[in-house]
């Protein structure tokens, strides 16, 4: 094989690695693409567990002040989507643990929230807050 035939498909291959982070350098994740339709994770969530990623979204009302928790969701919302254990998961909700207390944003301004991506259920011993997908060591900006 010729090398500029080698130097052409190079991008090719680096785009076909296992395991690549589409979050990485493709923007942020979409709530929906973290889900297959039977709401089992999908194969970018599951490449992604672990590594930081970004999610576009609303800061749903906290559950209570001087938190360091919030759900993001993919539409703004006036109350706060609280779920319980063995009860439907949304898949368009992710729980956000921040790295300091949150600064509440109105629930009707973008956001655009960056952490590492936690799968699995899970049930926070301060709040009782049951979540299948969160975002841990997270930070959040209005986009």
């Amino acid at each position: 094989m010729e090398r500029r035939s080698v130097l052409a498909l190079a991008p090719a291959i680096l785009l076909l690695r296992p395991g690549r982070a589409r979050a990485q350098d493709a923007g942020p994740i979409r709530l929906r693409d973290l889900y297959n339709r039977d709401l089992t994770f999908s194969d970018l969530a599951l490449a992604n567990e672990g590594r930081r990623i970004e999610v576009d979204g609303y800061m749903a009302p906290p559950l209570r002040a001087e938190s360091t928790f919030f759900v993001l969701t993919k539409m703004p919302m006036a109350v706060c989507p609280f779920c319980e254990p063995g009860q439907t998961w949304p898949d368009d909700i992710l729980a956000v643990y921040a790295r300091r207390v949150v600064e509440v944003v109105p629930f009707n301004v973008p956001l655009r929230a960056s952490g590492v991506l936690e799968l699995g259920d899970h049930v926070d011993p301060e709040l009782g807050f049951y979540s299948k997908v969160r975002l841990a060591d997270a930070t959040y900006d209005r986009t």
